[in-house]
């Protein structure tokens, strides 16, 4: 029984040193961010990364997300005889919700990833260590063009993720299943507030942070060798899905 406990308490003493850890790792890192943000070229370089390049899956993703929204929102609509809510429906799912989550969770397996990687090998190959060395701050060009870009660029894929996602419900809805296209806009206009859409804003830039917030960090205190990145990159990756979804509902919880 005593061993159980002394097992128990020491789990529960590395949680909080790691989640003390983790909360000076994200300070550090927004002061570092604000104080010398470095040359804007770093975080331009990062947000081509993080937003352009992933500018593809969440097109695809969104389009589809669309259309299985008015497919489904389509068919459980007319057992009430509610057709004509079908685009309040997809664009309410989409603004306040999916198109935040969603965003973020592909952002996170595409960029995410391959940003805890990075760091982490640069940690491994002592690339880091180099750069203290020679008394330069590496958060300035490691953590916080990163950061700031992934604040940046969260909120303007789920934009675009919305839009075509709203487009695929009406090509669903409307050119495929009949629905006015009349009533599909005319009830997202009067049912949509603005409201919505900032919700969805501060959600996507809650994920942004802490995309970039665990990633980094994971590759910044990675294990050795190869094994070490490998495990970083896959605890980054699950636990980046699992705070978006966990913050996802306070924030829900909060704004509504």
């Amino acid at each position: 029984m005593i061993t159980l406990t002394r097992k128990i308490g020491a789990l529960t003493l590395a949680g909080l040193t790691e989640m003390g850890r983790m909360f000076n790792f994200i300070l550090y890192a927004f002061y570092i961010a604000i104080k010398s943000p470095g040359h804007p070229r770093h975080v331009l370089k990062q947000m081509i990364f993080i937003g352009v390049r992933s500018s593809f899956v969440i097109v695809l993703t969104a389009a589809f997300t669309g259309m299985v929204l008015g497919l489904q929102g389509y068919y459980t609509l007319t057992k009430f005889g509610s057709e004509g809510m079908l685009g309040v429906a997809v664009a309410l799912s989409l603004i306040r919700e999916l198109g935040p989550v969603l965003s973020a969770l592909m952002v996170t397996g595409r960029a995410g990833s391959a940003i805890s990687a990075e760091i982490g090998i640069m940690r491994i190959s002592e690339q880091i260590d180099a750069l203290e060395t020679m008394a330069l701050e590496p958060f300035k060009y490691l953590v916080a063009p990163k950061l700031v870009a992934s604040l940046l660029a969260l909120p303007l894929l789920c934009a675009i993720f919305d839009v075509v996602g709203i487009w695929g419900g009406y090509l669903v809805g409307v050119k495929l299943l009949g629905v006015n296209p009349g009533a599909y806009f005319g009830e997202m206009q009067k049912s949509v507030e603005w409201k919505d859409v900032y919700s969805g804003v501060i959600k996507s830039v809650c994920f942004g942070g802490i995309v970039s917030w665990i990633c980094c960090y994971k590759g910044y205190y990675t294990g050795h060798g190869a094994e070490g990145v490998s495990r970083a990159t896959t605890t980054a990756v699950v636990m980046s899905s699992v705070m978006i979804l966990i913050w996802d509902y306070f924030i829900t919880s909060v704004l509504l």
